[in-house]
């Protein structure tokens, strides 16, 4: 916090600093513009007349906390979201995971599970889920209790029967969920080998070692240091010739781990781990 800042910044300092400590949840390091919208949001949301009434629910009110992970939580999201990346996955990531016994994969900023259930989707249309965990992280408790159900607006279905063609779809979309009224209900196949969990990028360490870790836009929402942050935990997340599949508009280009990997395909973002560097403190 700079000497001279407006007052509307220093409350929202006083207000990120407050959720850190009391709940160690960190959004201090996200992009301003965007903390500054979503503060605007909660406090429209949550019927609060001021941030610095804000500050005082977030120290004695627990019931005010999951308004503002709501808020403050990205959840836009489709399904075969970008159909490129999954038809590059599916023909150019599958035969590496082929080569593996036992394959794990990490979705980062899962939302609400729509681009976690088109990875499965791809995955067993190339004989690989019965091998494969996934494992799909979102701070939004709420979002993840969508994605584990697994039910969608009914209406969408059209527009994502045409992303999973543009995605090399093999089959017809309809194979892999049912119809109930206004909804459609995602196979169970598809969730069997899916771990949906809680995990804070900005604060929580090192999850596993991955083959592929897709953690698409996401950074977008982060500062510098922040994105540099998550960017060397998902490195050390990853096993040596691994695979990160960023959103369309981020990029390594700026970030000392750029030198640790190779673009597979800059247009859509998906890049090959081909160094090892020195685990780092998280």
């Amino acid at each position: 916090m700079e000497r001279g800042s407006s007052l509307e910044d220093i409350e929202i300092h006083l207000f990120l600093e407050a959720v850190y400590q009391r709940y160690g949840y960190d959004f201090r390091h996200y992009a301003a513009d965007s903390i500054k919208r979503r503060v605007k949001q909660l406090l429209s949301r949550s019927g609060r007349k001021s941030v610095l009434e804000m500050i005082s629910s977030v120290l004695y009110d627990e019931s005010f906390f999951p308004l503002l992970i709501q808020a403050f939580s990205i959840t836009v999201t489709d399904m075969f979201r970008d159909p490129e990346v999954y038809l590059t996955i599916r023909k150019e990531v599958a035969p590496f995971l082929k080569t593996y016994p036992f394959i794990k994969v990490w979705h980062a900023g899962c939302a609400t599970g729509e681009e976690v259930y088109s990875l499965a989707i791809i995955l067993q249309e190339e004989g690989l889920y019965q091998r494969a965990t996934i494992y799909a992280t979102d701070i939004n408790d709420t979002a993840l209790k969508k994605a584990k159900e697994g039910i969608y607006p009914i209406e969408q279905i059209r527009q994502w029967s045409l992303y999973y063609q543009q995605a090399g779809g093999i089959r017809s979309f309809s194979n892999y969920y049912y119809a109930q009224y206004d909804s459609a209900i995602m196979d169970t196949s598809l969730k069997k080998n899916i771990i949906f969990a809680n995990h804070n990028l900005a604060t929580d360490s090192v999850f596993g070692q991955m083959q592929l870790i897709l953690c698409r836009n996401v950074l977008i929402y982060f500062d510098k240091e922040l994105q540099s942050r998550v960017l060397s935990l998902l490195r050390d997340s990853l096993i040596h010739g691994g695979f990160l599949c960023l959103g369309s508009k981020e990029s390594l280009g700026f970030s000392p781990v750029a030198a640790d990997f190779t673009p597979l395909s800059s247009r859509v973002r998906i890049y090959r781990k081909t160094h090892t560097a020195a685990a780092t403190s998280l």
